[in-house]
Formats: C-alpha cells, sequence, structure tokens
C-alpha cells in the first residue's frame, strides 16, 4: 500500500507524531515547508531520514517523529470528510465477517434520503437525520475502512467500494491511487439502494453502513457467493435501524443473525522497575534496623558524657567560691592574729576542659557487607503495568451480523426443516474444508 523503502524519498505519504492528540499525514515535497508549535521542518530535511525517526526544529522550539503510515494511524490522522469507522468496530467487524488474504469484500453506501422512510416521530430516527446530516452516510467517505480492509485481503483478494458523493469518490479514488490501492480497490461512484452492486455472486461478505440497509438486503443476497458460507453487517446507529434490518435479513434467508455494541476501555501501560527479590529486601531492612539501632546508641552516649561534664563544672565552681571567702576573713585579722609565715593554701584542683566519655556500652560494629547479605544486583529488567481508565467510551453504532448458506445447504434444509445439525450431508463439509472456511455457532 504505502512505501516499503527504509528511508522517506519525495512523494511519499508519512504521519506526523506531534502529540498524542495530534497526528497529521503529509506528503513529502521539496520546497514546501511544514509550520507548526513545535517549529519549522522542511520537506527537504526529510527526505533520505529513516522512517520513525525523531526530528528536530530548525528554530530549535521542539521535534517530530515521522513515522511510516499504517491503516490504524491513518485512521487517527486523515481529513475527515465524513464521520468515520475507528480501530474498535473495524477490527470487531474484520473478525466476524472473515476478511483474511484473499477475500472479496463490499462496502458501501446510499443516500440520506433514504431515511423519508422512517418516522419522523421518533427521537431515534431525529438523531439519524442529523448524523445524516454530518456526513451524508457514506461509507467510503474518508478511507477508514477501506484501508484496513485492503491490508487484511492482500494483494491476492478485491475490495469494491461504493459512494454515492461523487466529490468524495473523486477524493478518495486520488488518495487510493496515492497509497498504492488501485490493484486491490475499485471504486464507484453509484446509489446501491437504487441500483445495486455492479458485481454478481463474487463476493465473500458485505459491509453496509447505510441508514436504511433493509433496501440493500436484497441486492447485497445477489451480490454473494451462493457456493460457501457468506456473511453481512450492518452498521446502524439506532436500534430502530436494527429491527428492520433484522427483519429484512430473516425474509432474505438468512441466518445466525446477531447484535453487537462495541466499547472501547483504554488502558495506560507503564514500565516499572521489576520488583526485588524478599531475601534481597529482607536483608535490606535489618540493615536499615541496625543503622537505627547504632545511632540510638551513640546518642545515649553523648547524653551521659555531656551530663557528666556539666557536673563536675559545676563542682569546680563551689570550691572556687570557698577559697576566696577563707582569704577575706584572714585579711581582717591583725596582730597575733595574723596568720604569717603559714603555707598559702592550696588551690582547688581543676578538670580538663574536654574530659574521657563515660565508658559506654560496646557498640555492634557493622560491616560495608554484612554476612550473609545480598549483593545488589544490575540493572533489574522492567516489568509492564496496566491501568484502565474509569471511564468508558460512549455508543457509536450497532454491528448486525448475519450468514447466508450455500444452496446445497440451504436446500437440504428446506427439505428435512426437522433435520439435525449433526445430520448435514457430508458434501458441503468437503466443500467447507476445501475453502478453509470457519465454521459458526447459531447464537
Amino acid at each position: 500500500m504505502w512505501s516499503t523503502a527504509r528511508e522517506i524519498a519525495a512523494g511519499d505519504v508519512v504521519i506526523i507524531w506531534l502529540t498524542r492528540d495530534l497526528i497529521q499525514p503529509l506528503l513529502i515535497t521539496p520546497g514546501k515547508e511544514l509550520n507548526s508549535r513545535f517549529g519549522v521542518y522542511r520537506h527537504a530535511d526529510l527526505v533520505g531520514v529513516p522512517y520513525g525517526s525523531k526530528i528536530g526544529s530548525r528554530n530549535g522550539k521542539g521535534f517530530i517523529h515521522v513515522l511510516r503510515p499504517t491503516p490504524e494511524l491513518w485512521t487517527l490522522a486523515l481529513p475527515h470528510r465524513t464521520q468515520i469507522l475507528y480501530l474498535a468496530d473495524i477490527a470487531f467487524v474484520c473478525s466476524w465477517l472473515n476478511i483474511k488474504p484473499g477475500s472479496r469484500v463490499i462496502e458501501a453506501a446510499s443516500h440520506r434520503k433514504s431515511l423519508d422512510l422512517l418516522d419522523d416521530s421518533s427521537p431515534c430516527v431525529l438523531r439519524m437525520r442529523k448524523v445524516a446530516s454530518w456526513s451524508d452516510e457514506s461509507c467510503t467517505g474518508s478511507g477508514s475502512f477501506s484501508h484496513s480492509v485492503a491490508r487484511a485481503i492482500g494483494s491476492s483478494g478485491h475490495l469494491w467500494s461504493y459512494e454515492f458523493h461523487e466529490a468524495r469518490a473523486n477524493k478518495a479514488r486520488e488518495e487510493f491511487t496515492r497509497h498504492g490501492m488501485d490493484p486491490i480497490v475499485t471504486l464507484t461512484h453509484r446509489n446501491v439502494c437504487k441500483d445495486g452492486f455492479t458485481v454478481v455472486d463474487t463476493v465473500d461478505s458485505v459491509f453496509l453502513d447505510l441508514p436504511a440497509p433493509w433496501d440493500a438486503v436484497e441486492h447485497a443476497k445477489r451480490a454473494l457467493r451462493k457456493d460457501r458460507i457468506t456473511r453481512i453487517c450492518c452498521f446502524s446507529p439506532c436500534m430502530e435501524q436494527v429491527l428492520r434490518t433484522v427483519s429484512a435479513l430473516n425474509d432474505a434467508g438468512f441466518t445466525d443473525i446477531t447484535m453487537y455494541e462495541t466499547l472501547s476501555r483504554p488502558h495506560q501501560v507503564d514500565l516499572a522497575p521489576a520488583l526485588l527479590p524478599i531475601s534481597e529486601v529482607g536483608e535490606r531492612l535489618k540493615r536499615a534496623e541496625q543503622r537505627r539501632e547504632e545511632k540510638r546508641l551513640r546518642q545515649i552516649a553523648n547524653a551521659r558524657a555531656a551530663a557528666g561534664k556539666r557536673k563536675r563544672t559545676g563542682e569546680g565552681e563551689d570550691n572556687d567560691a570557698d577559697a576566696a571567702g577563707i582569704a577575706g576573713k584572714r585579711h581582717k585579722m591583725g596582730g597575733d592574729g595574723d596568720l604569717k609565715g603559714s603555707e598559702p593554701e592550696q588551690a582547688p584542683a581543676t578538670f580538663d576542659s574536654d574530659p574521657a566519655p563515660a565508658k559506654s556500652e560496646e557498640l555492634p560494629s557493622v560491616s560495608a557487607s554484612p554476612p550473609g547479605a545480598v549483593a545488589s544486583s544490575p540493572a533489574a529488567d522492567k516489568i509492564g503495568l496496566s491501568k484502565a481508565f474509569p471511564e468508558v467510551r460512549g455508543h457509536t453504532s450497532y454491528l448486525t451480523f448475519a450468514c447466508l448458506l450455500p444452496l446445497s445447504l440451504s436446500a437440504a434444509a428446506a427439505l428435512e426443516p426437522n433435520t439435525d445439525a449433526s445430520d448435514v450431508e457430508p458434501p458441503f463439509q468437503a466443500s467447507e474444508n476445501k475453502d478453509n472456511t470457519t465454521g459458526l455457532t447459531a447464537v
């Protein structure tokens, strides 16, 4: 579909990833520039750069990532000419229609005037008219579903796409040509509800995104193959559409009719360091506890030393005061009362200013790597953690699926209505295995 080269070339379509919510397609045209709030980028500077590169702006304001287009990125980045199908619905539809390499598929739309057939008094119909006024109910439209189907069927399959709006059909045809999808996709400007499809007894599955899909059920039945199990899906926003579509499918002979509503709950996935083994965590806790005990004992020893120092300092000050009082009394005594020739009184004992601290309890020593400790492991591998967002995205549309059985099995069922499913004739089983068709279970 898109370029498969490693480097970007002139004329390639690339996806410019600006932020998680701001993605846009870009046709590489040397001589032009891309201007955004993240800087200025010349197209010529992108030529020869490998896909997936991070490119800095010329004015230093920021950077962008240049990615190779995929159907998923195209759905997020495409210019919205109409309302589009998003990934949750696209993936579910492709799975139930059994779209695979080599499949032949129809996607189709009709004019919004089909809504005139409905009752205006219903709130559901009013909502359908509002949706139709936005998008004109075109299936090809912006090409979101078309790109995903084209990748799924591969070069051996084919997609017939029908678009009612001529201007959008021409625009989509240009995009398909630029993306290299011409050999896979045939785009036709046509009102399929009125004129039907351009193929008969050819396709494996049909996808209808119409305001009145019941008008196209008979046309779809003629386009589906009759030699194997084929499938149809109708994409409808309102329950009234679903009810009328189910009635039309029953009348046309379709079986296994089911309806689903797809709701999306996004998850935030982050990488975090792997958890440490319990043994290593235990050793770390022991070492931390040992360090706290050492600190506590040092604080006790320092408090005892400071208290002893204050006590000895107070005793020295009392002795100095007593000596000064005795000397004053001797100075007042005269005559025989003088104590002449007496030896000077011995000075009071002095203490060192930094007395030896009191002997504390012997503290246990902690080595850098205590015996039995687990050596710190190298950088541990990261693990993925998923966190679901509390809100769920709202309703988009209802998906109504049905199967059309081959003529041989339909005839057998009509002849023997009470026959058990296990008694189905073997020739159909052989044909089913030959065509590699997935079996179905009635719901």
